[in-house]
Formats: C-alpha cells, structure tokens, sequence
C-alpha cells in the first residue's frame, strides 16, 4: 500500500498556515511527509503569486529543487484544468516541459477536456499517467480508449458521505467487470476524506492524504501540517497491516 502526500492542491495560500506554496516550501513539506511515513508526493505547482501554473518556467524551477533537494520519493505534478483551463494551452505547456526535469508521473482526469490527447502526449514523453476517475463517465472513457495507466485514482467528489460511496462503488465495479488490472487509488475530500481513507485501508488500496485534501484530523481539529496528517494516515496503514 502505497501513501502518498498531496501537498497543496488548488487551495489559495493562506487557507492553511502551513500549506506550502513556493519550491523551498514545498521542499521542506516533503522531507517531512516522507518522515511521517509518505512512499511519494503530488503536487501543484504554484507561480510566484501564489496562483497554480503548468508553466515550463514555473514546472522547472520546481521540479529542481524536488530532484537536487527533496527526498528520493517519486513526484507526482497535477495536469488539471484548475491549473490551466484551455486544454489546447495546457497541451502546450506540458509539451513543452523541459525533459531532463520531468515528474515521475502526473494525475489526468478524464473528464476532462483534452485528456486523451494529453495522455497520448505523456505516454510520448514518458510520464506515467495516474487516470483521475471521478465518475462512472470517466471510468468508461478509460476502457473504451485502453489508455496506458500507472494507476487509477477513484475520486468520488460528492460532499454527502453516502453519496460519495455510491459513487466509488459504482467506478470500481465497473473497473471490476472490465478487468482494469492497473493499482488502485480511492480518496475522498474534505468531510469525506478521512472515511474514504479508512476504506481504501481496509481494501487495501493505495492512499493519499494532505492539506489537497483536507485540513482536518479525523477527529475535527485541525491539522497542524501535511506530515501530521500523513502520520495519521500511517499509522491506520500500519495497524490494518
């Protein structure tokens, strides 16, 4: 089972004292992940302003100090429409990622716009694909295409609880029936979170957990940074284990 700490996400500076935005942060954050117990990291990369950006010129500078200064864990970078809405520009942008400073992998979902020409693109350049499935709509487009996928990653993003697993129940059976053989993910957001966490712990599943996600520990409080949450999330790993 595999933890990975989602570091920032889409969220405005500021929403969290300790949510790392520029590369020194974002450095130091995943040192302190991976001491709490993360295999890998994902991130969002951020201009100086703060605001998301699959620039090359904001993606290099990142992606160096991850690889010269962070730890040896795989990187993770988003590809979603939140960082760049044109998907013909963000198209650009990715293809003009400088090679030797590409990430281990990035999230696509496939919902969106422009994904299966992005991910042809990133099968070219050898990026690994993690297929961001929200819905059973996106689960089809992932059988239908046979697209080439490191892993998939089941993002119910209803707010209800119940709702929420309706949803994953309804991606995963599909993803069963079409015998999608790829690792799998299961994550939630915010109220959801923490009990789609405990599933995929319980089913074995791989995992992720960070301030992308939620700001809060299980029991409400807040958390005082990522490393505190993915402490917490090990430590449901280790003892389902």
């Amino acid at each position: 089972m595999r933890i990975v700490a989602c570091l920032n996400g889409d969220r405005r500076p500021g929403a969290h004292p300790a949510l790392p935005v520029s590369v020194d942060q974002l450095v130091a954050d995943a040192h302190a992940v991976v001491a709490a117990g993360a295999d890998a990291i994902h991130v969002h990369p951020r201009d100086p302003g703060g605001a998301e950006s699959l620039e090359p010129q904001v993606v290099a500078p990142l992606m160096e100090g991850l690889r010269s200064d962070g730890p040896a864990v795989p990187v993770s970078l988003t590809t979603s429409l939140s960082a760049e809405s044109d998907p013909w520009r963000r198209y650009d942008l990715v293809q003009r990622w400088a090679s030797p400073l590409l990430p281990d992998s990035v999230t696509l979902n496939l919902h969106e716009a422009g994904s299966v020409d992005l991910a042809h693109l990133l099968d070219d350049r050898r990026v690994a694909v993690e297929a961001g499935v929200w819905t059973v709509e996106a689960a089809r487009i992932l059988v239908a295409t046979k697209m080439r996928v490191s892993s998939v990653l089941v993002e119910p993003t209803q707010v209800a609880l119940e709702d929420a697993e309706r949803n994953a129940d309804a991606i995963l059976s599909l993803l069963d029936r079409a015998r999608v053989d790829a690792p799998r993910m299961l994550h939630g957001a915010d109220a959801t979170a923490w009990p789609m966490l405990e599933r995929a712990v319980s089913e074995g599943y791989d995992v992720r957990i960070g301030l992308e996600d939620t700001m809060r520990l299980p029991d409400g409080t807040e958390a005082y940074d990522n490393a505190a949450l993915v402490a917490h999330a090990a430590s449901l790993a280790s003892a389902a284990a």
